[in-house]
């Protein structure tokens, strides 16, 4: 029947629970409004107090009238106003009282405060005052301990009893905690335990301290002394007393298994309260020492709050729960046993709250609520309830009121039936006493939350608005946004109980007015809010971590966006302190700079960007590193013969780990003062094994590396000497050559004072014919590298050895070297020597092989030297110096390239060694067959006709055979510069003129003439001419070599518009210059490296309106292609110039604008000035000595004009003028401008070995021919390539003055 109520009682709880809930009364913010009393504040249950000050009992409360007050003492009425010492304090429930006009015994009771008003009556806890005791220990006389070395020892404290208990600590008489250990340690009781005594235990200030925490005063107990004897010592001691008789015969204490001090027995049991620490002890003696180790019988140790104290002699257990009860052990342990202990642990539990204590009920006329007073214990606590102070089965009757166990149940509860309600829980081990009251009001609806008050809240953050009301009944709580279209009930908000409004995730269109509806059945009340959402504060860019060298700058950046809206702070912190006041750190808006860093900079930056709402930051290390300091501490261990260990200690790596160490030696008895690198270790290690050469005085050093530098040298280690030895090796680099015929040259390379490993270092020189049972000859040689045999025979191989000798013995057996003595040319010449002619310009030589006896020394190879004695269509001796052609190794025969077509050419052959050159064979000579010949002479145009003129020329300087005949084509050219049909015309060999007659009237013409021989055309000579005379006269154009093209007659072919084309290399680029005439507008100029490779481009470079340009961006050392182009509608052909070549130097010159160095000005004024001087003179002689012939002079020379220099033979030649005999535009002419001279001999540049060249077997080049070049190609065309002279100089001397 019992159950079936609390079922029904739960059930109408849970019902109730639906329409109240609990309700604060906000006195502070509504007047007015009733509310029973609430205790607020009221001292501990336990109150200790000092026993020097007054007492002050607290009790505080409030409620709507403010309560007023009354105490009771041991159970009954105290009446304060008839006690003198007692006072109330204003409107308060605390009692003072003043201890100094009575005894603070006098107060030591049980206190409970009241507080009433008409609307109930709330009570506080039991108040138990207790003063705090410090009681002094009592004196005694405290005997010294003597104890045996080994055993057991117990020192007792036995604190007098205080209130709270005193804190025991162990201390000597400087007031210095003695030392403990696994050995010795404290108990939980005080007492200090010794598991076993030594020697060093001996004391006499053995002293227990108390310290009373609430006085804060500190008792000291007598200082207790220790001796520990051993056994020698205790006989020793007391045979002075009984006649020298050895007391104790026994040996010190044995070693002996544990054996647990405290406890006792093997088991023991402890009850310990829910929510406090227990604490268990297992103290152990024995020897050696014991461990100690706990484990849990019947489950796991609670790992989060378990602890081992006092070297895990305590396991303490904090917050201990119902599942902590059980069995523990503790297990002493050492090398000779164990012993075990049990301690069973009985959890108990004082009574408290499982939901919290109850809460205070605002109900309104004819509602339902309900008082819990849900709480638990060990054992289970009773429950009692009381109504404003007395028990509820003694207050009046209330139908609207049903007490059922835990819970009181209220029902249509009516306007006066306010009352506070007392719930008391307890069990033996304490009790909960709390207040909740039931106030029934009728109160219209309010909000409590400041009007219009703004919220600013970050992006993506959560906002909350609060909506704090007060009514009864409890008013609804409603939202709205802006125009009220709808609550806001749903996703995204979230409406909580108490009013307050959360938005989640808030975003910039959640900004607004917002606005809060209170309602219950008496009305209802608005409230608005604005909610204002900012954009976050983010670092865009974050400091990065630095790593910089000492006395370097560094600069952390610290890039922030923020809302605009906010006032942002930046803040930087070193190691989240505030940054040192130094006026090296330099603070901008965005960056923090650091100059000459110091290490003490080191350490971690944080920059934060603070806003009124929210803040960011960075961090960056900043790690100052320099070159690690020099090692220390140089030892040298291990001493043997050959080796020695080195250990050091490093230096500081300022923090940059070293990578390695550097071992150094110096020899201050073969060359003092010099440090030579011995090995590497890893930065790791501090010690190396050297192996060390003998009769070295070593001296040693070690360099330390990071990745910053090495470190400045060690201090030198002390000398260590090794002792000497035989060497340990032979010289190297051991050959034998000859320097003369019959002597031979013994060579090595000496040791070094290192490798000599003992004095009187000197080489036994050994050597012998390579020939079947020939003997070793021996010589011993002293401070040199070199021996000579003389009177050996010429060019014989040899056998060699040289060996180390010093004081000590001689070196190990050396190995045996080869060399030949000296040398002789060679006495034989290569026999059946043969040329075979295999074109006009190339012949293959053949020779047998000399023999090596006749050779007479190294066969370095043969070569071949060849004149051309004349050609064979002139008979005239043609005086050339002889060319050579060097075939290096054992050839038989070689290429003869770059002869002249249709000559006579003489040649023999040579062998030479190491010595120099044999007897040459017989001369021989071959004939060259004939070649194509040169270009003719000359050609010129005279007697001009309407529709004739005569053409003469002058046959080939270099016919390279016999001439057959001439070809002579011409074609007209229009006044577009369009070439048109060619008329070809044979003539004979022995013509030098032709007339050509029916030319059109008024007509330019280019006439092209070639000769021909055998062997076919050569290259022709060009010319251009009109048939008016009135046109101007004609031009000479140079020779070019030029075949026609096949083509089919009378085809018209474009001409281009472009002449004159050069090109100037400067410092600035390459400057390009033409003329051009055609129409066309679109004008680039298009170039390329001379050797690209591949599908490579043409650049382009636009010049419209101009003739020249300047191509800068070339590079250094390479050749380009250069041409113009002409580009007019998409149907037109292009018009392209003839290609360039531009080559650009890989070191620009200097002698560009050589006009404007000051030197060159300077050399210019000396120069006019010394031919000045000269002028003088000559005037000064010519007045002396007669008339100067002017007249003749000016007779012989009718062009006034200055006459240029020829290069050949620095005499002046004819004037040209570059107006009056231009070529015809549109003519081909060479790309250079040049052709060779007509009498010009094929160079050898290309093949050979001669001086600098050779061929291969086969006649493929090898080299370049260095012989003496005979001809130059002769520069004819329009602009000058002479190389600088002092009237060129001075002609740029008059144009730059």
């Amino acid at each position: 029947m019992m159950e079936r109520r609390r079922m029904d009682a739960a059930l109408l709880v849970l019902f109730l629970g639906h329409f109240a809930t609990a309700l604060e009364v906000p006195l502070d913010l509504l007047e007015g409004l009733p509310q029973p009393p609430t205790i607020t504040h009221q001292s501990p249950k336990d109150y200790i107090i000092d026993p020097r000050e007054n007492i002050i009992i607290h009790c505080e409360a409030k409620g709507k009238p403010h309560p007023s007050f009354s105490w009771t003492r041991n159970g009954t009425h105290f009446d304060i106003d008839q006690d003198p010492n007692v006072t109330m304090r204003p409107h308060s429930g605390t009692l003072v009282v003043d201890i100094s006009r009575a005894k603070v015994e006098n107060y030591e009771c049980v206190y409970q405060c009241t507080a009433r008003n008409k609307h109930g009556t709330a009570v506080s806890n039991n108040i138990v005052v207790q003063q705090s005791r410090s009681p002094l220990w009592s004196k005694e006389k405290i005997k010294p301990i003597v104890v045996r070395e080994g055993v057991s020892l117990v020192l007792p404290c036995r604190p007098p009893a205080g209130l709270p208990p005193p804190i025991i600590f162990w201390m000597d008489n400087y007031f210095q905690r003695l030392p403990q250990s696994s050995r010795v340690s404290q108990s939980l009781n005080g007492d200090l335990y010794f598991s076993n005594v030594l020697q060093e235990d001996s004391r006499n200030d053995y002293i227990c301290y108390a310290r009373f925490p609430y006085t804060q005063t500190i008792q000291q107990k007598q200082p207790i002394t220790v001796k520990v004897l051993s056994m020698d010592a205790i006989n020793d001691t007391v045979a002075a007393f009984y006649n020298d008789t050895d007391l104790f015969s026994e040996d010190p204490a044995d070693e002996r298994k544990p054996n647990f001090l405290i406890p006792s027995g093997p088991s023991s049991s402890k009850i310990v309260l829910r929510g406090q620490v227990l604490e268990m002890e297992c103290i152990a003696e024995g020897l050696p020492t014991p461990e100690i180790s706990w484990t849990k019988v019947s489950g796991d140790l609670p790992a989060k709050r378990t602890s081992f104290l006092h070297y895990d002699r305590t396991l303490r257990i904090v917050n201990v729960s119902e599942s902590d009860a059980g069995d523990y052990r503790c297990t002493a342990r050492n090398m000779l046993g164990s012993v075990h202990h049990t301690i069973h642990v009985t959890v108990k539990a004082a009574p408290y709250w499982i939901r919290g204590p109850p809460s205070n009920l605002v109900l309104a006329p004819g509602e339902n609520g309900s008082l819990t007073c849900r709480a638990s214990g060990t054992p289970k606590p009773s429950i009692t309830w009381a109504m404003n102070g007395i028990p509820i089965e003694n207050s009046p009757k209330d139908l609207s009121r049903k007490v059922e166990d835990d819970t009181i149940i209220f029902t249509d509860v009516q306007t006066g039936s306010s009352a506070v309600y007392q719930c008391n829980v307890s069990n033996d081990y304490g009790y909960l006493l709390s207040n909740a009251f039931v106030n029934v009001l009728s109160e219209p609806p309010r909000v409590l939350t400041q009007a219009n008050k703004v919220y600013q809240i970050i992006r993506s953050h959560q906002a909350l608005l609060d909506c704090a009301s007060f009514g009864s009944p409890i008013p609804k709580i409603t939202w709205f946004k802006d125009s009220r279209s709808s609550t806001l009930d749903g996703e995204p908000y979230i409406l909580h109980d108490n009013g307050t409004l959360e938005i989640p995730i808030a975003q910039a269109h959640n900004s607004g007015k917002y606005t809060c509806v209170a309602g219950n059945t008496l009305g209802i009340y608005e409230n608005h809010v604005y909610l204002e959402v900012k954009e976050p504060t983010r670092i865009l860019k974050q400091p990065d971590h630095k790593v910089v060298l000492r006395g370097r700058s560094v600069v952390f950046e610290c890039t922030v966006k923020h809302d605009p809206s906010l006032i942002p702070t930046m803040t930087w912190l070193k190691d989240d302190g505030e940054l040192p006041d130094d006026e090296r750190l330099i603070v901008d808006s965005d960056s923090l700079t650091i100059t000459d860093v110091t290490e003490n900079d080191a350490g971690e930056y944080t920059c934060i960007m603070n806003t009124t709402l929210d803040h960011d930051s960075a961090r960056a290390v900043l790690t100052v590193v320099e070159r690690p300091d020099p090692p220390t501490d140089l030892e040298l261990t291990d001493h043997k013969k050959r080796s020695v260990q080195l250990t050091w200690t490093p230096g500081d790596e300022h923090n940059s780990p070293i990578q390695k160490f550097l071992i150094q030696y110096e020899d201050s008895l073969h060359h003092r003062g010099h440090w030579h690198n011995l090995t590497e270790v890893p930065g790791t290690k501090t010690t190396a094994h050297l192996k060390l050469s003998p009769y070295v005085h070593y001296t040693f050093r070690v360099l330390a590396l990071n990745a910053v530098n090495f470190s400045r040298p060690s201090f030198p280690s002390r000398v260590f000497k090794t002792e000497p030895a035989a060497p340990d090796e032979n010289p190297t680099g051991v050959q034998g050559f000859g320097t003369e015929h019959d002597n031979l040259v013994i060579s090595w390379k000496p040791l070094s004072g290192l490798q000599s490993n003992g004095p009187g270092l000197h080489y036994k020189v050994m050597w012998r014919q390579k020939t079947a049972n020939s003997e070793w000859n021996t010589v011993t040689v002293a401070n040199n590298s070199k021996f000579v045999v003389s009177g050996t025979p010429t060019f014989v191989p040899y056998e060699l050895k040289v060996q180390a000798v010093n004081d000590y013995g001689e070196g190990p057996e050396p190995p045996i070297a080869h060399g030949h003595s000296g040398e002789d040319l060679p006495v034989a010449a290569p026999e059946n020597v043969q040329a075979m002619v295999l074109n006009s310009t190339l012949a293959e030589v053949h020779w047998d092989p000399v023999p090596s006896k006749l050779i007479r020394g190294h066969l370095k190879g043969f070569k071949v030297y060849y004149w051309r004695e004349h050609s064979l269509h002139n008979h005239n001796p043609h005086h050339v110096e002889n060319k050579i052609l060097t075939f290096s190794g054992n050839h038989s025969h070689g290429m003869l390239p770059g002869l002249h077509p249709f000559s006579l050419y003489s040649f023999n052959v040579r062998v030479f060694n190491g010595k120099g050159e044999g007897p040459h064979s017989p001369t021989q000579q071959f004939e060259t067959p004939e070649g194509v010949p040169g270009a003719p002479t000359s050609l010129q145009v005279t007697n001009f006709n309407l529709d004739s003129l005569t053409l003469e020329w002058s046959p080939p300087h270099v016919r390279n055979g016999r001439i057959t005949g001439y070809t002579l084509k011409y074609q007209p050219v229009n006044n577009s510069y369009e070439l048109g049909p060619v008329e070809e015309l044979a003539l004979a060999a022995n013509e030098t003129s032709v007339t050509l007659s029916n030319l059109k009237y008024s007509t330019r013409y280019k006439f092209y003439l070639n000769a021909k021989t055998v062997r076919g055309a050569g290259p022709a000579i060009s010319q251009e001419a009109v048939t008016i005379m009135d046109e101007g006269n004609t031009q000479t154009s140079h020779p070019i070599a030029w075949s026609p093209p096949h083509r089919p007659p009378h085809k018209v072919r474009p001409v281009s518009p472009f002449g004159n084309v050069s090109s100037s290399v400067g410092e600035d680029g390459a400057l390009i210059s033409w003329e051009y005439w055609g129409p066309e507008k679109n004008v680039y100029v298009e170039y390329i490296v001379e050797k690209s490779e591949g599908e490579e481009e043409w650049q382009k470079e636009l010049v419209n309106g101009s003739q020249n340009i300047m191509l800068k961006g070339l590079k250094g050392g390479l050749s380009y292609r250069v041409r113009l182009v002409a580009k007019g509608h998409h149907d037109q052909p292009l018009h392209r110039s003839e290609e360039l070549l531009v080559t650009v130097p890989a070191v620009a010159s200097r002698q560009v604008d050589i006009a404007t160095q000051g030197w060159f000005i300077g050399l210019m004024c000396a120069i006019a000035l010394l031919i000045l001087i000269l002028l003088i003179i000559c005037f000064i002689q010519r007045n002396k000595g007669g008339k100067y012939p002017v007249k003749e002079k000016e007779d012989a020379h009718t062009d006034p004009e200055f006459q240029p220099m020829k290069d050949d033979d620095c005499t002046f030649g004819e004037y040209s003028d570059n107006e009056d005999h231009k070529p015809l535009k549109g003519s081909r002419t060479p790309s250079n401008g040049t052709v060779k001279r007509g009498d010009s001999d094929d160079s050898l540049v290309d093949y050979g070995e001669g001086g600098d060249g050779q061929f291969n077997e086969d006649g493929s080049f090898i080299g370049q021919y260095s012989g003496k070049s005979v001809s130059r190609d002769t520069a004819e065309g329009h602009e000058s390539s002479e190389a600088p002279s002092p009237i060129n100089a001075m002609n740029s001397l008059n144009s730059f003055v």
